[in-house]
């Protein structure tokens, strides 16, 4: 499972002090907001992720853990029901 880099648009305020300290991975828009490029992280660019997640003065950026959708829709479905009755 890897770790994906996110900001929250409501809560970030353009500070651009994430993109100070991770220029890897995150430029300003033409407004100062953060873009923040896709990609699986490296150890070292994890260990910059993580502080600039620490440094953000919203709490806007944050890392999240990647979910893989591994469960079918049938197996939402109580056993012996039909989906439609």
């Amino acid at each position: 499972m890897t770790e994906q880099l996110r900001a929250d648009p409501i809560a970030c305020t353009g500070h651009g002090l994430c993109a100070e300290l991770l220029p890897e991975r995150i430029w300003l828009d033409d407004w100062g907001f953060p873009v923040i490029e896709e990609g699986e992280l490296t150890p070292e660019l994890l260990k910059l992720a993580r502080r600039a997640v620490d440094a953000c003065p919203t709490l806007a950026l944050r890392l999240e853990r990647e979910r893989r959708a591994t469960t079918a829709w049938s197996d939402l479905r109580p056993a012996g029901r039909k989906l439609l009755e």
